[in-house]
């Protein structure tokens, strides 16, 4: 995607890169902030798994606070909705907005293949938004069974419950991009949904015009996972669903705020506030062990090969979707990770340099206080 940038001449090494993510995600130095602050620099935290997202903010902590997620959602500080890549994901409510109105911006649920594979047209995902909007406006707090249950009372939507009931909801998901619903506390093992507009009050912004949504957008991705490209912006967000020339429009229309750089022979684009401090930070270096689906590793891609080279992809990236909880070596995946029992066990990539054992043994001291263990020894295989 050719991009019409400012060109300075900036080249910077992957190892560069690498430090400034890891300052800007709270992973050297961790920080002392709570689960909102950390989830606003991260641009969302997923929360398909709910312990990986405690695990991802708590880990950036240089306290662990492992109640900080929790805490924060019973104070409205966060809302959990689907968003990018259509997952649920951690926001806090005045930034939220802007992501929902990008993912509605690429309507999923406009494209054939999706009518095809769910059986429902647009005009009645205009229908469901308008009923649910209605059901849920004034704060109410309902299970999927309670929701569904009275949506097929109403003739329009009796043929829908088995697509309404089900747990992957991509028949509702149009509806939290467009600001209808979100997920409400749990009610035992049952999720709820409710209105944001009613839980969030003033914390809550209107569903932005995407073209008004993306500057923000942008600007927070590349201040947590830049220099990168629009292609890597948009697969982060949306799996690569934006419209091409609309991207291009909106990384164009930024071109103020834009500079260009040369990453080892990749062009790529980041906000010229932080140009300045990329060209001086050294190198990174030591350990860190994060959870699965961490952020370090979704913002850019798991096809990313310079964080995560390709041979191992498949040891990280798992069926079913499953992201492997990772070790980070000078900024590089450089293996995975389980807790078993009151074990840490450690498996580097074939062929990697040794990890060292005294960080490692740190690390896994982090990541007890973090899980609420009282200790965690090391094991390498």
């Amino acid at each position: 995607m050719t991009l019409s940038i400012e060109r300075d001449g900036m080249k910077v090494t992957w190892k560069q890169v690498a430090a400034w993510r890891m300052r800007r995600q709270y992973m050297e130095p961790r920080a002392e902030h709570g689960a909102r602050q950390i989830v606003s620099r991260l641009a969302g935290v997923q929360a398909q798994v709910w312990s990986s997202a405690e695990a991802a903010v708590a880990l950036r902590q240089s306290t662990p606070d492992r109640d900080s997620v929790n805490r924060d959602i019973a104070d409205g500080a966060l809302m959990k909705t689907w968003a990018m890549r259509q997952t649920l994901h951690l926001l806090p409510p005045s930034e939220a907005g802007a992501y929902l109105s990008l993912m509605a911006s690429a309507g999923s649920w406009l494209k054939p293949s999706w009518q095809r594979a769910s059986g429902v047209s647009p005009d009645q995902i205009d229908a469901l938004t308008d009923e649910v909007g209605a059901i849920l406006e004034g704060g109410a707090v309902l299970t999927r069974d309670e929701l569904v249950t009275r949506l097929v009372a109403d003739q329009r939507f009796a043929g829908m419950e088995e697509r309404l009931r089900s747990g992957w909801g991509s028949v509702l998901k149009p509806l939290a991009w467009r600001g209808v619903l979100c997920h409400g506390p749990n009610r035992g093992n049952k999720i709820t949904f409710t209105s944001p507009a009613s839980v969030f009050g003033s914390d809550w912004k209107r569903i932005p015009d995407a073209d008004e949504a993306a500057p923000a957008v942008i600007s927070a991705y590349l201040g947590a996972y830049g220099p990168a490209t629009p292609d890597a912006f948009d697969r982060w967000l949306t799996l690569n669903s934006t419209s091409k020339p609309r991207l291009r429009r909106w990384f164009a229309e930024m071109d103020d705020v834009l500079t260009e750089v040369d990453v080892e022979g990749r062009t790529t684009v980041m906000l010229k506030e932080h140009a300045d401090e990329l060209a001086d930070i050294p190198p990174c270096t030591g350990v860190r062990l994060l959870g699965g689906f961490d952020q370090y590793l979704l913002g850019p891609g798991t096809k990313d090969d310079a964080l995560l080279p390709a041979e191992h992809r498949s040891a990280v990236s798992r069926a079913a979707g499953w992201i492997s909880p990772i070790v980070v070596r000078d900024g590089v995946v450089a293996g995975v990770w389980e807790i078993d029992g009151e074990e840490a066990v450690v498996a580097p990539f074939p062929g990697s340099d040794p990890l060292p054992e005294g960080e490692l043994e740190n690390e896994a001291a982090h990541v007890a206080r973090a899980s609420g263990l009282s200790r965690l020894s090391v094991r390498v295989k």
